[in-house]
């Protein structure tokens, strides 16, 4: 005996539906993908700010800090002078004078004649250090290679762990040397990026310099 359309509907709707069941088991037994965690942020805890004297303009709205340090988890921010507005790290903006010096994560520095610091959200969230030269360098401690940079401005952007050298950028390390309009430098990866405008004439160079001892082959 024949078996009737309707019945044929049902046995095929069985069919998938215990195909999706076996699919929906199996993706519960596979392992899970491995997910690389996120960066570590290195400003945990709170804004810590320490200072020899304080001066506060109530009519303009100004306070003055002398030979002051602001630290935040790993990154510190030493100046002989800083202003801001307010004490509010919610959303602000200091400038820093005079010897300023920025301790960022594993093992780096930023060293300048100004600095321009942004707070959001009761963090530290990016620097932007102005000098003749500004100054960058990070020791590897794995290698003990020193990583050297200076650019006439840095922007350090903290949540993301990168330094933008612009303007007569140059950086060296383990031997070799670039120089360029704009070179990214990623203080985590170890990882550096350089570019130029098209039809520009300052271009990206790069030198490598050969190691003491090495043996140099014989042009043919």
């Amino acid at each position: 005996m024949a078996t009737s359309l309707p019945r044929r509907r049902t046995e095929a709707w069985r069919i998938v539906a215990a195909a999706t069941a076996v699919l929906l088991c199996a993706s519960v037994v596979a392992p899970a993908a491995v997910v690389q965690p996120p960066p570590k942020d290195i400003r945990k805890g709170p804004i810590q700010l320490d200072a020899a004297s304080t001066e506060v303009d109530y009519k303009n709205n100004n306070i003055v800090f002398r030979d002051v340090t602001i630290s935040q988890g790993d990154v510190k921010v030493e100046a002989e002078r800083a202003e801001a507005n307010s004490l509010d790290f919610e959303n602000g903006r200091w400038t820093f004078t005079g010897n300023v010096r920025i301790n960022l994560q594993q093992r780096g520095n930023l060293q300048s004649d100004r600095a321009v610091v942004e707070f959001r959200n009761n963090l530290i969230s990016r620097a932007i250090i102005t000098g003749t030269p500004a100054v960058f360098q990070q020791q590897n401690a794995a290698t003990n290679i020193t990583a050297r940079g200076r650019a006439s401005a840095i922007t350090y952007e903290v949540g993301a762990g990168t330094v933008r050298l612009a303007d007569n950028a140059w950086l060296t390390q383990g031997g070799s040397e670039i120089s360029g309009p704009v070179i990214i430098y990623n203080i985590s990866e170890k990882k550096v990026q350089a570019a130029s405008q098209p039809g520009a004439s300052d271009r990206v160079r790069i030198t490598i310099v050969p190691r003491t001892g090495e043996k140099r082959e014989n042009p043919k």
